[in-house]
């Protein structure tokens, strides 16, 4: 992950969540008094968010020790140690929740990842996410979408086109709008059309598309149009895509299965912390 942006966004997520300051731990605990936290995997999954443990911390004070004992992408099991983190207990306290938020829901995606890619194993299939991300978190939810053993789709309007039913019904038809983006646009932009009848591939084919999309499609149609596609354009599926059926999808020769819900339907993985604070005469 860009370090800048990460630092940015938790800045932003803290601004949100402590704003002036907290109101509980800053009037119970002087500010001397010290403690030690231990994030715990309450549930199995894959771990991801080492980095937001590591810059969360430092964000509200660089002299908090931080130990990282998982690396994304590892397999946590049920009441694993994943970090241990020291450091005055206010700090602790004031990036508790928001660290905690983010790497449940980055541990979320990245084991939702993990069962998919396994589903698939046995086939040349990579499984892509979607811009369905949540507003804010795309960078996170993407980089943990990899830390599972996924790719990523385009991480925005900005960096691929895509043409859709309403692209496509103003410039009048495929052929039409990719000449008119291939005129415009430079080389290294990939231009990708999403197609729902054999009439509509066929004609995305003779246009030039780099990236054909199955929108919707059952793997039985899949299958049979894909003898019509060129080995230089690659594929991808998406739409009605599931555990039970990606398998399936997966057996067709498609390139990609994009998934929308390894990052709009998640629930969170449970991670807690726990804090021991420094008493008098207690060694830390």
């Amino acid at each position: 992950m860009n370090r800048m942006k990460l630092q940015s966004i938790l800045r932003s997520f803290f601004e949100e969540d402590i704003g002036d300051g907290d109101l509980s731990a800053s009037t119970l605990f002087p500010a001397d008094a010290l403690g030690e936290m231990n994030i715990v995997a309450k549930e199995p999954g894959v771990f991801c968010g080492a980095d937001i443990i590591r810059e969360g911390f430092h964000l509200l004070n660089p002299s908090i020790e931080v130990v990282s004992l998982f690396a994304d992408g590892e397999p946590m099991e049920n009441m694993q140690l994943l970090a241990k983190v020291k450091g005055p207990v206010r700090d602790l306290l004031a990036a508790e929740r928001v660290i905690l938020n983010c790497i449940q829901r980055m541990s979320a995606i990245a084991s939702q990842t993990a069962v998919l890619v396994n589903l698939l194993e046995g086939t040349d299939a990579k499984v892509c996410d979607t811009r369905k991300t949540a507003p804010g978190l795309r960078m996170l939810d993407k980089y943990a979408v990899r830390a599972g053993g996924g790719f990523n789709h385009r991480n925005g309007l900005y960096d691929a086109v895509m043409l859709k039913d309403n692209h496509l019904a103003y410039a009048g038809s495929i052929t039409k709008a990719v000449e008119q983006l291939r005129s415009r646009l430079g080389h290294t932009v990939k231009i990708e059309v999403e197609i729902e009848s054999l009439e509509q591939l066929e004609e995305a084919v003779q246009a030039g598309a780099d990236i054909i999309m199955f929108d919707n499609r059952t793997p039985d149609q899949i299958q049979a149009w894909l003898s019509i596609v060129p080995e230089h354009i690659i594929t991808e599926a998406s739409g009605m895509i599931t555990e039970e059926t990606i398998t399936s999808y997966g057996k067709t020769g498609i390139d990609y299965i994009s998934v929308g819900a390894l990052t709009h339907s998640v629930i969170a993985k449970d991670i807690s912390a726990n804090i021991h604070i420094k008493k008098q005469g207690d060694e830390m």
